[in-house]
Formats: structure tokens, sequence, C-alpha cells
């Protein structure tokens, strides 16, 4: 019998195995109230997705709809999109839409919202209430982890053979807006309180949240009692069914205090409390609309913490970052937000309001789906197809890999054994993709260039009185890992060797004289 999802290490490198094969979640998250309709999702989304190289859908899960009574469990919504998943050759990623999603509890039940005592909300320092249930609320909590420990024992009843779900994603950027603790009697109490004995460990300090983080004690507060929470929720759901699962952070940006982003949400500042809290997440994952995206990458892919990305922009540019993502930081999965729209024109996508994109600190081009369909599905294919030589390359220092990261980043100098290569990149333009690329030395004097709008000068080492030339470049594609040969360009193309915009494959041998 074949092994359930899971994270296993290849060469040292976490990596997401699903039936017992190395696997690269090429995926799409969908707007948040899609798979609420299973009639919506035949008509408007599965039809939308079946031209774009995918092979997971990152899809909510609503509390709201299973247990719209308290204690009974409705499945047959969950059964429905795994039925879909599998009727479209897709696999799933749920998104549990529990106690809190973006900072609110909008998806808990209705007999939880209306019961405002025993699940008591978060308190702003002036008293004022905030549309967020309190982590401190072990009642509420108690119940998130009962029923999601129901949805994990059905998952694995109704799917463990298939394993068409592939991972869990517990809660939504979670946190709290406009206050950076919870200010009610309980938080004050716990607020006053020593920090937990695990923490003074992991930080050699002992005190009050007050005397150990300083400014930053609300924060660091809320992030343990939010992390203590996911734990058990993630904790007892494992119990039943051991899929690898994560949680996701709504970024730290501008204005940059605690309460314009949610406050105690795993914020890469916040790691180690998340890391030491909530050991049952494999990862703790990035939510990306800033233009920095490239940074972002760096931030949280790192050992320890291997990169998944459920949400990110969709506009022409993600697929560049998609490349990066795979190939300089070893993602487990890539995922631009509200993918059943890549596929329609520019204009008909459903853009949030300005206003919206402004409170947010959303940029607004990240919605701007010009050119994006071909260039995703160009790229997405070619990760699965460069599959074997990712997990045989990656971490070496035979394989090297670069993005654009600013407007006054013009390139990158790539070094290998034998030779050097000045990578040059192209002006960003809007409805294109940005500069990006992998090289791979494959032996001394032949190379595999992968990559968009890149110019590449091969040169000797430093101080070596030689000149460098070429012997063969050839175009062609990556098919299971192996290069299929096209045109040999040894005429003009020999002056100027570079990518265009869809991302394309070059192997080129060389000679020194």
């Amino acid at each position: 019998m074949k092994q359930i999802p899971q994270i296993k290490e290849v060469n040292g490198i976490q990596t997401l195995f699903v039936n017992d094969e190395p696997f690269f979640i090429l995926g799409g998250e969908l707007h948040n109230s899609a798979s609420s309709s299973l009639d919506y999702m035949e008509k408007e989304v599965w039809p939308n997705l079946k031209d774009l190289n995918m092979n997971t859908v990152v899809a909510p899960l609503y509390w709201e709809q299973i247990e719209a009574e308290e204690g009974r469990y409705d499945f047959s919504m969950l059964d429905g999109l795994i039925g879909q998943a599998r009727e479209n050759g897709m696999h799933l990623v749920f998104l549990w839409f529990g106690l809190w999603k973006n900072a609110e509890s909008m998806y808990v039940p209705g007999w939880m919202k209306q019961n405002t005592e025993t699940y008591f909300r978060a308190e702003k320092p002036d008293g004022e209430k905030i549309n967020t249930i309190s982590p401190i609320c072990e009642a509420a909590v108690e119940k998130d982890a009962a029923a999601f420990t129901a949805v994990m024992k059905h998952i694995r009843e109704t799917d463990e053979e298939e394993s068409t779900v592939i991972m869990m994603q517990v809660e939504n950027e979670i946190g709290l807006m406009g206050t950076d603790r919870d200010y009610s009697p309980a938080g004050k109490k716990a607020f006053g309180e020593q920090i937990p004995a695990e923490l003074s460990e992991s930080f050699g300090k002992q005190g009050t949240w007050a005397e150990v983080f300083g400014e930053d004690a609300g924060e660091a507060f809320m992030a343990y009692y939010f992390a203590s929470a996911v734990e058990k929720i993630a904790s007892a759901g494992r119990k039943e069914y051991p899929l690898p699962c994560y949680a996701n952070a709504w970024l730290k940006q501008y204005p940059w205090y605690p309460g314009s982003y949610p406050s105690g949400g795993p914020v890469r500042e916040m790691h180690q409390i998340w890391k030491k809290t909530a050991p049952s997440l494999f990862t703790l994952a990035p939510d990306i609309y800033v233009p920095y995206v490239a940074q972002i990458l760096d931030q949280y892919g790192y050992e320890g913490n291997p990169l998944f990305v459920p949400e990110v922009r969709k506009d022409a540019m993600t697929s560049s970052y998609c490349l990066y993502a795979f190939t300089a930081k070893n993602a487990i999965g890539y995922s631009p937000f509200g993918i059943e729209e890549v596929a329609l024109p520019p204009e008909a996508v459903d853009k949030p309001p300005m206003e919206v994109m402004i409170a947010l600190n959303i940029d607004p081009s990240a919605f701007d789906t010009t050119g994006s369909k071909d260039y995703l599905k160009r790229t997405y294919g070619l990760v699965e197809q460069m599959k074997p030589l990712l997990l045989k390359y990656r971490g070496t220092e035979q394989m090297k890999s670069y993005v654009k990261k600013s407007e006054t980043d013009f390139g990158t100098f790539l070094q290998f054994s034998d030779y050097d290569i000045l990578v040059a990149y192209a002006p960003k333009q809007s409805g294109r993709t940005l500069s990006a690329g992998t090289v791979i030395e494959l032996d001394k004097n032949r190379f595999l260039l992968v990559g968009t709008n890149s110019s590449f000068t091969f040169m000797p080492k430093t101080g070596e009185p030689v000149k460098v030339d070429y012997l063969k470049i050839q175009e062609g594609d990556i098919e299971n890992g192996e290069w299929k040969p096209g045109r040999v360009m040894n005429g003009d193309e020999r002056m100027a060797l570079r990518s265009g915009d869809m991302p394309s494959c070059m192997m080129v041998e060389l000679y020194k004289y």
C-alpha cells in the first residue's frame, strides 16, 4: 500500500511526496467563496483550469458549512470537491476556514457567532470588541479542534487510498487587526504572567511578556497564543490523519506596526515563537501581493522552513517568480490566487476595489492577468518536465538561479568551475515576464540555460589568459529531465545569446583558446 502524502528529505532538502514520488505543487488558489457551491465549481471553475498544466487546486473548506448545527457534521461539500478533483485529474490542498480567516472570525458557525459569552472576542485597549474570537478562548479552540479532527478522520476514510487531498492549511492569515494584542479581561490577565517555559528556554530569558520582549511584547504574546491554538487544532487532526499541515501569513508590511497587519500571525519575525509552539506544522507560508515578491521568497524559504506559496499575485511576472521559487528556493509548491480568472480575458477579471487594495496594501498590478495564462502554462509545464534535473542538481554548486529583484537590479554574475557567466536583465515591462532563470552546469564545458528576458555572456575565470567561444548553441526543450534538441543556433544568434518573454531552453557547449 502506498504511503500517504508526507514531507521527506531528498539530498537534504525537504520535499513533498505523493504516492511515494516527489511532487511539486503546480497550483492555483480559488477565490474565497468559489468552493462553497459544487454547481458553481462545475460551471465556473473547473473548465478554466484545464489548460494551465496545473496539478493541484488550493480550495477553501468552511467550518460554517460542515458544522452548521453544533455537533452534527455534513461532509457532502467535502466529498463533492474530492470527487470533482478526481474527475479533473487534480489534487487538493484544503484551506481550513475555521476560527480565523484574514484576522477575523467570519467562517465560524452561526451558533458560535451568536454566543459571544462563551466564545468571546478579542478587544482593543479601549474595550471595543473586534470580529475576532480570542485565541485565549479555550472553548472556541476546542470546538475548532473537534471539527478539524472530524474533517481529517473523514478524509482518511474516503481518500487515503487515492491521496487526492495532499496537504492542509490550518486557518488563514490569522492575527489581530487594529490592536497589537487582546485587551479583553482574559487577555490582560495572561499578558501579565510569566512567559511560558518553552519560550524562556528558546529565547534564553525569563520574565513577563513586557520584560522579555519589550516593544514587541504585544505581537509576541499574540503569536504564542495563536500558535498554541493552531497547534491544538492541527495536532488533534493529524492524530486521525497525519497529512502535512501548515499555516499562512499576511505579510508584515507598511505601515509596519502590529495591528496594521495581523498581529500574532506567522510573519517572519515571529517564526521563532511559532516554530517552538506549533511543531505540528511543517512550514509557515507567505501570502504575497507586494511588489517585492523575490525578497519574500528569500525570507521564507530557509532551512527548516520549506517554501510553499499558497497565495501570490497572478500577473505575468508571477511566472518568473514561480521559476525562481522552484529552482532557487526548492519550493514545495506555488499557487497564484484567483486562479480560475487567469483563463479569462483581462477585462473580465473581477479586481478588488481600489479602496480595498489600498487598505490591504495590495499592489494593484498583482491582479492584471495580461499574458499570464500562457506564461504560467509554459512555466508549470517546464518545471514538471525539469523535475528529475531539479531533484538531482538543486542545492549543488552546479545549479544557480536568479530573478530581477528591483528596478535597479540589472543582472547577476554566476561563477562555475571553469567558466563565469554575466547575466544581463531586460527592463521590466507590464504584461510580460521578468528576467529570471536557472543555469545548470552539466559538465565543465556544457550548460543548460532556462529562463526569460535574459542575456548571457560566458567568460573565462578571472585572470585566465584565454578567450571563450561556442562549439554549439542549440535551442530545444526538456521532457522528463531529458534534453530534446531543436535548431543549432551557430549563426548570427551567437552575437547575442538571450532568452525572450516566454520561458525557453538552450544548450551551450564551450571551448577556450
